[in-house]
Order: structure tokens, then C-alpha cells, then sequence
């Protein structure tokens, strides 16, 4: 299999995924980053703007987007895994706000960056609208405006929609409801890492593909062909984190699943909606997600893929007939214009990062050296862009409003050994799935989604 066959957004791209050249041996840097998705490439851009002089080199197993860069559902949005609620508990109301305002500030980021650099990755900034198409999740979305409105968000940040303002967003049957957000933008992820790495080479930072690190030490990031001396290295590798040596309890890797269809007629946009490129989801407890193509597609996703004992990572695990099948009819569901005559023409997955507490975080240990950013609980594409600017502070000893975030330095606890975690990672897939299924039945919340979302500190 080729890179391009990972997703349909690499299959699409204008450029041949030809590796770059690999580590030619040992190596001084001042910098050295493992991973060239998004996290390792924001942060180089964010060191090499703020300090041309800096030696940075960049070390990636196989090519820039081969991970969850290259093929996830295209929302650059503010959505943070910890939810307010969550982080005012640990860290005060006004510090949680401050997180929260400064995903906002990420997605305008995101987008000026992709302007100045001309990354050109379709990108629409129309936001995202989340359906209630029961009972149930209605009384969610009412909830979460409200939640947000009480931390001191307004209808400019989270609206709360009554049926009519929903379905002319997002026609979707059945729909009663639901909330917009204008902070999202809609993007083709592979064009935005592939842009980002030619980025970041024009600043002078070298990136070296095919080049899989073996280990991280003080000091120094070791591969097959060399090691890379560098008194700061940086770990940003997300849902491969497991393979590195004493990390294979930092992080689960959970898959998530898309498939997309051919470029649909403008007759059965018309009927779908989404004319402004709005992402879109719904209050359902397991996860779906879609986006409106720029070529015309419906591109779409969902968690339902099991947790793999041990914390594995293997190409046979992206793809999940069971669960391509299960989203195909997701979709019918949800758009029946759709029928059954239209096929999927794509369907991928990978893993992405889950921290035992579901709380991404962002540090640098002074003392070894050693920094890390992730655990994004797939909601990377914007989170890594706030990443990277808050390891090019951490590196250079700047303290700023991002320093400052009560994300920076937090310490995850380990995952419990095998078979626990694989029995409760496994177990919470089909509370949540069980908890969809009898919400449907009997249109009444389901108290062991509750109860389940309690344990996690939502």
C-alpha cells in the first residue's frame, strides 16, 4: 500500500508523496522533533519565525502527514478534550475561560498562517453545527449553551438552535434542534501538513523522512542511521507514542474511521444543506463527524473501532468493514437522499492519542530536556497549532499567555497495564454505543452514559 491510499485526502492531493531524504548519520541540532505531523511541524515554524538561527531537524518515520495529520475529519476547531467544567475544578474558572479563548484565538491563527504561507487547503471558515435529532439530545444541547454561557461565553461563541435554524444548516432527517460555533474552519488535513512542511523548510528547518526514532534520551534522538545530538527534544507523535521505548502506557491509541462518497450533484446539496462548508455532528454519545468537501463530497467519520490489546498500531487496523459498513449507514440515516445507491468511494482510519485522564497537555522538562506535546483525544488539528506556539515559548525561555495555560506542564497518570486497559477502554465503547441504542428506544437519557462520563471527569 502507498501513502496515498492511507485516506482519500491523501489520494487527492496535486504532489507526489515521495519521501524526503532520511538522516544521513549523526547529527548536532538545536532542536530535534519526532514527528512531522502537525505538532512537530507547528512547532518548528513557530522556533525558526521566532529565531532563524536555530538548528532544527525534524525526524519522521515515514512521510509529513503519514499519522493523523494526513487523515483525519478536517476540523480545524476549538474544541479542547477537558471541558470547562472540568478545568475550573482543577484550575480555577478564570484560568479554564482563558484556555478556552485562546482555542478561539488558534483558529483565526490557523488561518492566518495559512494565508501568509499560501496553503492552499481549502479552507472555509463556516463553524460547526451540532444536531439534536431526539429528546435526549436536545436536553444536551441545551445543557451545553447554557454550561458555556455560565463560564462567560456568549451567542457570538455557542448558540443554541431551535429546529428551523438547524435544518437550514444541515438538513438532516429528523432534526429538533441543536447548537452552532463560528470557531471552526473546514480544511483538506493533507493539504495543511503537506503546505506546512514546505513551510517550515523555506525557514531552513531540515526534515528528514523514512527516519524512525528508536529512542529518546536526554540530549538526544536516536534512529538506525544516527543519532541527533540537541539539547531539546521534542515528542510529537500522538497515537504512535506506544512504540517508543517507555511510553507504552503514556498513551492509547484509539482508531477512528471515515469513509466519503463520489462528489455529490448540487440537487442533493441542496436537500443535505451545509452551503457554507459547516462541519457538522450530532448529540449522539458516540462521536460522528463530517465535513462538505471543497470538490463536493461528503466526508465522514466516527468512533465504534475496538481498542487493540497492548496498545498496537498496525495498517490492518485502519480499516474495520464492520464499522465503515456501520458509518455508510449512519449517513442513510441521516441524510436519506443519500439511499442506498450511493456508494462510498474511500474508507481509512488511524489512531489517534488518548491520555489516561482524556486531557491533552503541552511541557518542556528543563532538567532533561525532554518535551512533549498531545493526548488531543482527536480534536488535533487546531489544539497542535496552540502546541506549537507554546513549545516555541517553553524552548526559548519566553513567558506569555500561552506559558501560562493550565494545560502547560500537566502530567498525565500512566494507563493502567493489560488486561485492564484493554478491558476498559473496550468496556466504555460499548457503554456508549449501548447508551445511543436505548436513548433511541425509549427517548430518555441514557444514566449510564452519565454515569460513564462522571467517571471520566467530564
Amino acid at each position: 500500500m502507498g501513502y496515498q491510499d492511507l485516506s482519500y485526502w491523501l489520494s487527492s492531493l496535486d504532489e507526489p508523496l515521495t519521501p524526503r531524504p532520511g538522516l544521513p548519520g549523526d547529527t548536532d541540532a538545536d532542536v530535534a522533533i519526532v514527528g512531522a505531523g502537525y505538532t512537530g511541524l507547528w512547532t518548528a515554524y513557530y522556533l525558526a519565525e521566532a529565531d532563524p538561527t536555530l538548528r532544527i531537524v525534524v525526524l519522521e518515520r515515514e512521510t509529513a502527514g503519514y499519522g493523523a495529520s494526513g487523515r483525519n475529519g478536517g476540523w480545524c476547531s476549538a474544541l479542547f478534550p477537558t471541558s470547562l467544567p472540568a478545568l475550573a475544578r482543577r484550575h480555577g474558572r478564570d484560568r479554564a475561560l482563558a484556555m478556552q479563548r485562546a482555542m478561539h484565538d488558534t483558529v483565526r491563527e490557523v488561518g492566518r498562517v495559512v494565508a501568509a504561507e499560501g496553503i492552499d487547503c481549502d479552507w472555509r471558515a463556516g463553524g460547526t453545527v451540532v444536531l439534536a435529532r431526539s429528546g435526549p439530545q436536545l436536553d444536551r444541547a441545551r445543557a451545553t449553551v447554557a454550561e458555556a454561557h455560565a463560564y462567560g461565553l456568549t451567542d457570538d461563541d455557542l448558540r443554541l438552535l431551535d429546529a428551523a435554524e438547524a435544518a437550514a444548516r444541515c438538513a438532516a432527517d429528523g432534526v429538533r434542534g441543536g447548537t452552532y460555533t463560528p470557531h471552526c474552519a473546514a480544511v483538506h488535513p493533507a493539504k495543511l501538513v503537506r503546505g506546512l512542511a514546505r513551510a517550515v523548510e523555506r525557514r531552513g528547518v531540515r526534515v528528514c523522512e523514512r527516519t524512525p526514532v528508536t529512542a529518546l534520551r536526554p540530549g538526544a534522538a536516536v534512529t538506525p542511521a544516527g543519532v541527533v545530538r540537541a539539547p531539546v527534544v521534542v515528542r510529537a507523535t500522538e497515537g504512535f507514542t506506544p512504540a517508543l521505548p517507555g511510553h507504552r502506557r503514556s498513551v492509547a491509541p484509539v482508531y477512528s474511521l471515515m469513509v466519503a462518497t463520489p462528489p455529490l450533484p448540487e440537487e442533493t446539496w441542496a436537500r443535505i444543506g451545509l452551503a457554507g462548508r459547516e462541519t457538522f455532528s450530532d448529540h449522539r454519545h458516540v462521536i460522528v463527524y463530517g465535513q462538505r468537501t471543497a470538490d463536493g463530497r461528503l466526508a465522514f467519520g466516527g468512533r465504534g473501532a475496538p481498542y487493540h490489546y497492548g496498545s498496537r498500531v498496525r495498517p490492518d487496523f485502519d480499516r474495520e468493514p464492520r464499522v465503515f459498513a456501520a458509518l455508510r449507514r449512519a449517513l442513510g440515516e441521516l441524510f436519506p437522499v443519500l439511499g442506498p445507491d450511493v456508494p462510498v468511494t474511500h474508507s481509512w482510519g488511524g489512531p489517534l492519542g488518548v491520555a489516561r485522564d482524556w486531557a491533552a497537555s503541552v511541557g518542556l522538562d528543563r532538567r532533561t530536556g525532554l518535551a512533549w506535546a498531545g493526548g488531543y483525544v482527536g480534536d488535533g488539528v487546531g489544539t497542535s497549532n496552540l502546541a506549537g506556539r507554546t513549545l516555541a515559548d517553553l524552548i526559548r525561555g519566553v513567558e506569555s499567555d500561552l506559558t501560562g495555560l493550565p494545560w502547560v506542564g500537566h502530567r498525565s497518570p500512566r494507563w493502567e497495564p493489560e488486561p485492564l486497559r484493554w478491558l476498559a477502554m473496550n468496556a466504555g465503547l460499548r457503554i456508549m454505543s449501548s447508551a445511543d441504542r436505548s436513548e433511541h428506544r425509549t427517548a430518555r437519557p441514557s444514566r449510564r452514559a452519565q454515569a460513564f462520563n462522571r467517571f471520566l471527569g467530564h
